[in-house]
């Protein structure tokens, strides 16, 4: 393979909903690139874009696919991302590293949510769109509907540059706008026959060419004189024109394409050289230091490592977009995450299950290597300096488990394979949480964790189970109280003796101090769990030596850590301790700790002690005529109502939700809007459960610590 200039390359990702023909496309276009001589179906399982084994049997892709199709001199570097929600962490690296996002839409449905979901994300990150409408000689095809769903949906700025003319069964047609002219397309793939366009179309093709005409001349204030000057702009104008409004987001073209039927694939890429943008007229990738790396070759070499995954028979496979400079095979590269070394001992090109070695790599390409040390995804290489390039935003999770073997022994190993997915996969978390002793992982879906689970047993071979995981509540008080205790042990020699006297209260921003007891010395401490615990020393008269705080703050924190009512972390209090007593031989630190925690208990009990649960923001976008059902269930789960934008035919629902209440949503609400709805959900506060919820909470508490106790 040759070496690409940056102008030479174009970095494209397929995105779009699920089962719209994103991998038949890649596998089309690879074709025509000279990657296969043979196209796969993703029904007989041998496209080179879906081949793992988990993708093989599900029929569906789970990790976005790398590759390439070398096309009229040009690279076009293509990035297969999954249409599952699900998986939407593969589309957001992908799209953190292409030019252009070809948004592939299946003529029979027209826009469905996940490309909805897609366009915000491409909105988001300011990334170019061109639709490809595909499946256009199916029955059910129907372009001039798609076509008002997308203006709808996205805006007037979405602009046809082909049309069929016999879309359905027979499909085999396209005016062509820039080109003015038919082109027309073998049933089973092959050349397009280039034709003038017919009587009866030329009308209609005119005032769409015209259309398109001033659109290109919008974009550019030279373009414009010359379209008033002359009255029209030659093919060639239009182009230059077009693909400015492209590359900022002011066009967005519409390709009509039947991949399965290899029908106007070449077309579109010939439209993807002509008309998106080079690496180099897109913005730059910006470094945390306020850097901004701009493609150009002659500059010192930094990449950005935007994906990793394990390969069969190569081990960790690093994708690097390059973003300055040229990488060359054996280069020494500084990893600057870490600041350790790296050798580039290869370099390859990856077409899917199919892969070439070469020997470098300028600005702009997407190359990748393996055998490197410690560079998961996200990190920076660089030939010199100390450059991060900003990390890539992913969503938080919104679905959680509980995860344990179901051999203990093999507990070790589990954690292990836990940790080589998180590797590879951004958005999913792990987490073995000493609060609720648990191994807790978590992810986008239920789905996601699906796969998680059949990575781990089948590749793994380790054999596991998911289970509801527990809430991480918090416990505080609302009241003050006092409360003492002594503790006295007597058992031969030396014994042990401690007594405190303490007052709590609740805490608050700005609350006012306590007078009762003059406070001698405070200590604030922002606890790891959030929240605060503040610290009174009230002791007058030497009733208890200044040594033996600590230890009794240090048993007051053991109580915290577990807190009294279901052994949750317990925050937000102020603890007085303003008198005790001591024995001049029997005093020790055990015996205050002992002393602090237990007084602490006694006086969290008695302080009106009340339940904290975690709720979150969560955002859902529905279906308008779906609304009613997805707000009747949310009501049924404790949720508040925040209220409600719309987005074309869709609707986006504000709530604020129990994490509670949140277990195994994605299914429900797949399954009340028939998998046409999508959701969000982010941390926002603890707040107090009511009486029966806490009541309730308590009480499966105890019967579960029974015979602990």
């Amino acid at each position: 393979m040759k070496v690409y200039q940056t102008k030479e390359i174009r970095n494209v990702a397929l995105i779009g909903g699920n089962r719209v023909g994103k991998t038949t496309l890649a596998e089309a276009m690879a074709f025509h690139g000279g990657v296969v001589s043979r196209r796969g179906t993703v029904e007989d399982k041998n496209t080179i874009s879906d081949y793992r084994e988990v993708e093989l049997e599900r029929q569906q892709s789970i990790q976005s696919t790398v590759m390439y199709a070398e096309y009229e001199g040009k690279k076009i570097n293509m990035i297969d991302c999954p249409g599952f929600d699900d998986f939407i962490g593969e589309t957001i690296g992908a799209l953190r590293v292409v030019d252009t996002a070809l948004m592939v839409i299946n003529s029979q449905n027209g826009v469905d949510v996940g490309a909805e979901i897609q366009w915000r994300r491409t909105k988001a990150m300011n990334v170019p769109v061109m639709f490809v409408v595909n499946q256009l000689d199916h029955e059910k095809a129907n372009f001039d509907e798609t076509m008002h769903q997308l203006k709808e949906y996205f805006g007037g700025s979405v602009m046809p540059f082909q049309y069929p003319v016999n879309a359905g069964v027979g499909f085999d047609s396209v005016i062509d706008l820039l080109q003015m002219k038919l082109l027309k397309f073998p049933a089973n793939g092959g050349k397009m026959v280039v034709e003038d366009i017919p009587a009866d179309q030329a009308d209609k093709a005119e005032e769409m060419h015209n259309a398109l005409i001033e659109a290109a001349a919008e974009n550019d204030e030279a373009l414009m004189d010359k379209f008033f000057e002359e009255g029209t702009l030659s093919e060639d104008d239009m182009i230059k024109g077009l693909k400015l409004g492209i590359a900022n987001r002011g066009t967005f073209p519409v390709i009509c394409v039947s991949a399965k039927s290899d029908q106007g694939v070449d077309r579109l890429m010939d439209l993807v050289i002509k008309n998106c943008p080079t690496p180099d007229e897109v913005p730059a990738m910006k470094a945390t230091n306020g850097n901004e790396h701009k493609f150009n070759a002659a500059e010192p070499f930094v990449g950005f490592v935007f994906k990793t995954t394990i390969e069969q028979h190569l081990g960790e496979v690093a994708f690097i977009k390059v973003c300055d400079g040229t990488i060359n095979k054996a280069d020494d590269v500084l990893n600057t995450n870490t600041n350790t070394k790296e050798r580039i001992s290869q370099l390859l090109v990856f077409a899917g299950k199919n892969r070439v070695e070469v020997d470098k790599a300028v600005a702009g390409d997407i190359v990748a290597t393996i055998k490197l040390k410690s560079t998961p995804t996200g990190t920076t290489l660089v030939a010199k300096g100390d450059d991060m390039i900003e990390p890539t935003a992913y969503p938080d999770p919104k679905f959680r488990t509980a995860v344990r073997a179901k051999n203990s022994a093999d507990d070790e190993k589990l954690g292990q394979a836990l940790n080589e997915i998180r590797k590879t996969d951004p958005t999913f978390l792990m987490e073995q949480s000493k609060e609720l002793k648990q191994m807790i992982i978590s992810g986008q879906g239920e789905q996601h964790l699906n796969i998680v689970k059949w990575m781990i047993e089948k590749l793994n071979k380790i054999e596991i189970e998911y289970y509801a995981p527990k809430i991480p509540y918090r416990e505080t008080i609302t009241r003050s109280a006092e409360a003492m205790y002594r503790h006295k042990k007597q058992s031969g020699g030396s014994g042990q003796f401690g007594e405190v006297h303490m007052l709590i209260e609740s805490y608050y921003e700005g609350m006012p101090t306590q007078t009762k007891y003059p406070i001698r010395a405070t200590e604030t401490y922002d606890l790891p769990w959030g929240g605060k615990l503040i610290y009174n020393n009230c002791i007058v008269g030497g009733a208890i030596d200044a040594r033996f705080m600590p230890a009794i703050l240090k048993g007051i924190m053991e109580k915290m850590e577990e807190g009294p009512l279901t052994g949750s972390y317990a925050r937000d209090i102020v603890v007085n301790i303003y008198d005790g007593k001591l024995h001049p031989v029997d005093s020790n630190e055990l015996a205050f700790k002992l002393a602090g925690r237990n007084a602490f208990k006694e006086a969290f009990k008695n302080a009106g002690p009340k339940i904290l649960e975690p709720i979150y923001d969560v955002d859902i976008f529905v279906p308008a005529d779906r609304m009613g059902d997805v707000m009747t269930d949310l009501q049924g789960r404790r949720g508040i109502m925040m209220g409600m934008d719309a987005e074309g035919a869709f609707q986006m629902i504000h709530a604020k939700i129990p994490l509670a209440e949140m277990n195994k949503y994605s299914t429900t609400l797949s399954s009340i809007t028939s998998g046409r709805a999508s959701y969000s959900m982010k941390f926002s506060e603890y707040q107090q459960v009511p009486v029966d919820v806490q009541t309730e909470i308590i009480k499966k508490y105890e019967e579960e610590n029974k015979d602990e106790e």
